[in-house]
């Protein structure tokens, strides 16, 4: 049978139509539907070792904690295999530095140790993250016709005015500021991401395997439009 398709010469659409992120630029993530979001990295408290009173007391001050946001939070938990390979590269230079024959042998009996536990117990390394959003529709003090209507104003958003860009960081780091001080209150540090580390963070997201093997290069600037 004869294929009468043509021939399309026009380029494939990237994959970048499939993921949400429009784009990062000043330690925040810019959303296709206009939306915008930081992102702070959390510590971890093991809540089981507490005391009663102890616990009692994380669960008083998280309640409190939740009664004074006005607006929704997301809480990611990351689980990756535990990579050590650098450290287990500086055992092996150690192990070849060292003139002692007994310590170079502990060393490389310890390196062989922690190699076969890694491989034997598959070992996972986790981060806790916190999504803080911005949103026009969450923003209570504009009116509901005004919040809805910017839903479509700024669909698909790429240009944003300097002033706009300016107002949404200023907001977003006030809420930042607020839920770093609620979770201090809990015994967590906070400490939001900067633009390098989001990008880390949703290159690993998406290529988990290939960060492994080809971690992402340092990027000095990313750039969107800004209308002046």
């Amino acid at each position: 049978m004869k294929n009468t398709q043509k021939s399309n010469n026009k380029p494939q659409n990237s994959t970048q139509k499939y993921i949400d992120i429009a784009s990062i630029q000043q330690d925040m993530v810019i959303l296709n539907d206009g939306t915008v979001r930081a992102v702070l990295l959390v510590s971890s408290i093991n809540f089981d070792l507490k005391s009663e009173d102890e616990q009692q007391a994380i669960i008083s001050a998280y309640v409190g904690f939740l009664n004074t946001l006005n607006h929704p939070l997301q809480v990611v938990i990351q689980s990756r295999p535990l990579n050590i390979d650098e450290y287990l590269e500086r055992l092996k230079a150690q192990e070849k530095e060292h003139t002692n024959e007994l310590l170079r042998m502990q060393i490389a009996d310890y390196r062989q140790f922690i190699t076969e536990l890694l491989t034997l117990e598959k070992i996972m390394s986790k981060k806790f993250f916190v999504i803080v959003p911005y949103s026009e529709v969450g923003n209570t003090k504009k009116s509901f016709t005004k919040r809805i209507g910017a839903i479509f104003s700024t669909a698909k958003i790429v240009k944003l005015s300097r002033k706009k860009f300016e107002e949404v960081s200023k907001e977003l780091d006030q809420s930042c500021n607020a839920i770093q001080a609620g979770l201090q209150s809990l015994g967590l540090n906070a400490q939001r991401l900067d633009t390098q580390a989001l990008v880390e963070l949703y290159y690993n997201s998406y290529n988990p395997d290939l960060f492994q093997k080809q971690p992402l290069e340092n990027i000095n600037k990313l750039n969107v439009e800004v209308d002046v």
